[in-house]
């Protein structure tokens, strides 16, 4: 079963990804037919990541940053309860935010951020071609 799921956000395009959630659902739908109909609902939130650039998935498509950022501030604030108030709170979680931020990993493909803020799309992590022509242009 974990096989069949990385298939599904591993897979080299949208298009393949909807076949591997199809097959996904029709091997496991009897048995587990709460995680299929999850999985069939959140269908487009989860391929969102084909609209980015390629170089971007790797970062999309984990949580870990989000993670280990929220972990540090975890495990700060549960050490220093009831000694906060909240002004101090949001200043210290600021803080270990920006003390972890040093560590950070630069974001590959940042060369493609500027595209993405203009509005360029992208298809399947490629530039769409009615893109590259108003570019060119």
């Amino acid at each position: 079963m974990k096989k069949d799921l990385a298939e599904i956000w591993m897979s080299p395009d949208r298009a393949a990804a909807e076949k591997a959630i199809d097959v996904f659902a029709s091997k496991y739908g009897a048995k587990y037919p709460k995680a299929v109909e999850c999985l069939e609902k959140d269908r487009h939130p989860l391929l969102a990541f084909y609209d980015f650039p390629a170089e971007h998935w790797v970062h999309l498509r984990t949580t870990n940053p989000i993670e280990s950022v929220f972990a540090t501030v975890r495990h700060r604030t549960v050490r220093t309860k009831g000694a906060l108030s909240a002004t101090t709170a949001k200043l210290m979680v600021f803080k270990l935010v920006m003390a972890a931020a040093k560590t950070w990993r630069r974001l590959k493909g940042e060369n493609q951020l500027p595209k993405l803020i203009s509005g360029i799309k992208f298809i399947d992590g490629v530039q769409s071609p009615e893109a590259v022509s108003q570019t060119a242009a």
